[in-house]
């Protein structure tokens, strides 16, 4: 067969998809993706924004021959006919999908005179993803890591952007060059940079959305929630390996401190204080009334359930990856310690929501990560 098309709204584009796509590359020639720019649907993404992401997932995966096409009020069966694709394939993951699908294939053949159907049936483990499933997935704590496993990596890196860019406005919408801080910070300069494996888009995601959680559950004022959120957003945008004149969290407040971002709730030394109790150096020294939050906030990951963890454990071990396993492997050791032994006494985490959340699932993984150091 030299084409066959694959139609849908991708909005966005999953694992399972991406699967459906495979197995047209395995029977087809060249795999044409109809783009569907429904005007009765609010999809996330444009349908340019949709095709860049279909694209860039197939590109990942080294499928040349896998082109977009979008299809704006029309057939896409009629569409797909006209362009020389005698068939679309769809995934079954049920017996409802069959009925509704048999019966577009029927109208597309027999009403429209469009593209015959091909069915194909994914592996179990794909069997319930979906755009809807993926979309509900938004909004509460770690979120992101189970996103993660059902979308690919350019979907996902779409979507987590288009979300920290709504949490970024809600602080900062009115404010001067408010847009060009928000590139830079999320570039590959700051937490988008390809040797951040741990601070990086993950961990942002993650903290903004520890500071919802905590806001939501402790009524926390609204100047507070914005002014944690400030001090989040810029204490790892500067984090370079090796000694410099200052220490990475000093470096990163200076950088608020020039950014021209603050607000009349947004005092810039109040967010700089902020940020610099989070330096192992001279945070200890530092009093804020919300230091204990974001401190709390930055070392929430101990305490997510052990996968999470586990991508977080990998990712800190990434970062250090000049460092030789045996010194490593010591060095982290006493580090996980000293918070095991914190959490085993209740302070780890300073602010006592967090405490009464994390500190038990803390204390385990920590112990389990420990464990395979020594081993």
């Amino acid at each position: 067969m030299q084409k066959i098309g694959f139609s849908g709204t991708l909005d966005p584009i999953t694992n399972g998809h991406m699967w459906v796509i495979g197995e047209a590359r395995s029977i087809a020639e060249e795999v044409v993706v109809f783009l569907s720019e429904n005007s009765s649907k609010a999809p996330k993404f444009s349908a340019e924004e949709r095709k860049a992401i279909v694209l860039a997932s197939c590109a990942e995966r080294g499928w040349g021959n896998v082109s977009v096409q979008i299809v704006k009020s029309e057939y896409t069966a009629r569409v797909a006919k006209r362009n020389g694709v005698d068939y679309l394939i769809r995934g079954i993951r049920s017996t409802a999908d069959f009925d509704y699908e048999n019966l577009i294939q029927q109208t597309n053949v027999e009403v429209i005179g469009g593209s015959k159907t091909l069915f194909v049936m994914p592996p179990r483990d794909l069997g319930s993803v979906s755009s809807s499933f993926v979309k509900a997935l938004e909004g509460p704590v770690g979120w992101n890591w189970t996103m993660k496993k059902f979308v690919p990596a350019p979907a996902y890196e779409a979507w987590i952007l288009a979300w920290l860019r709504k949490e970024w406005d809600s602080v900062w919408r009115e404010r001067p060059h408010a847009a060009d801080w928000f590139e830079r910070l999320t570039g590959a300069a700051a937490y988008g940079g390809p040797a951040r494996h741990y601070h990086n888009l993950d961990h942002l995601v993650h903290g903004l959305a520890e500071i919802r959680a905590w806001a939501a559950n402790t009524g926390a004022l609204a100047d507070d929630v914005a002014l944690v959120k400030a001090a989040f957003w810029f204490h790892d945008a500067v984090y370079a390996q090796g000694a410099g004149e200052v220490s990475n969290e000093e470096a990163s407040a200076r950088l608020w401190l020039g950014s021209g971002l603050e607000a009349d709730a947004l005092r810039a030394e109040d967010v700089a204080t902020l940020i610099r109790a989070t330096d192992h150096f001279q945070g200890a020294s530092i009093v804020h009334p919300l230091k204990d939050t974001l401190l709390s906030v930055d070392l929430a990951i101990l305490g997510q359930e052990a996968e999470v963890y586990q991508l977080y454990a990998r990712g800190i071990r990434a970062e250090y990856a000049h460092v030789p396993d045996e010194r490593y492997n010591s060095q982290r050791a006493q580090v996980l310690a000293h918070l095991r032994g914190k959490a085993e006494a209740g302070t780890l985490f300073a602010d006592p929501f967090f405490t009464d959340n994390y500190t038990a699932t803390a204390i385990a993984n920590m112990s389990a990560e420990l464990a395979q150091l020594q081993s």
